[in-house]
């Protein structure tokens, strides 16, 4: 039996990538969301939560990692952030081989990775999705998020790819500018696609 195609899903902060990747689950393709695990590895009782005290002292509580804590302690620190990385990288590439050898059986599975090319997760792909939205459309979604502000989303954009240079970069773009329906009558033609293709 071959392993499955791999589908990378990637797009930049609020585009939408989440509600297309439940999108892609309701197709019944496996989704790995490494972001989620992450947040699991990092919860109360999670396996990275120790190492990530020790090297960030002050950072967890009995709910895991204090995730604006230890954001305000990597962030715009290359060499912390570094540190981190080294802890968290390797368990969720664990975590993505289990998933794998899980699901063996299907033809292809989604990976959704939030910084794809800006970490080069790009390699080993067999497909590339991105997920795009007008910049006015971006904006307004995570201004509207919680403890957002304006000055911390230039910051975050100017850590990630622009996104026409994503779009450039990508086998298929799923606009989510548009009403939801929409959004999801194109997953629904790119899985049927995908199926044929692979």
């Amino acid at each position: 039996m071959s392993a499955p195609r791999i589908i990378g899903l990637t797009g930049s902060i609020g585009m939408g990538k989440s509600t297309v990747a439940a999108m892609f689950a309701d197709e019944g393709v496996p989704v790995f969301d490494a972001d989620a695990e992450v947040r699991a590895m990092q919860g109360a009782g999670g396996e990275l939560v120790p190492a990530i005290e020790t090297a960030f002292p002050g950072s967890t509580d009995g709910n895991g990692v204090m995730r604006d804590v230890l954001g305000s302690r990597v962030f715009g620190d290359p060499e912390a952030l570094a540190r981190l990385e080294a802890i968290v990288h390797p368990a969720v590439a664990e975590r993505r081989s289990a998933f794998l050898k899980d699901n063996e059986d299907a033809p292809f599975v989604l990976f959704d990775i939030p910084l794809l090319f800006e970490k080069g997760g790009d390699r080993g792909l067999d497909r590339i999705v991105v997920v795009s939205a007008p910049s006015a459309v971006q904006r307004e979604r995570v201004l509207a998020r919680d403890g957002m502000t304006a000055d911390r989303f230039e910051k975050i954009l100017q850590l990630q790819m622009p996104d026409s240079d994503k779009r450039a970069r990508a086998d298929h773009v799923i606009d989510t500018g548009v009403p939801l329906e929409q959004t999801r009558r194109k997953v629904r033609a790119l899985v049927a696609q995908l199926r044929e293709e692979l």
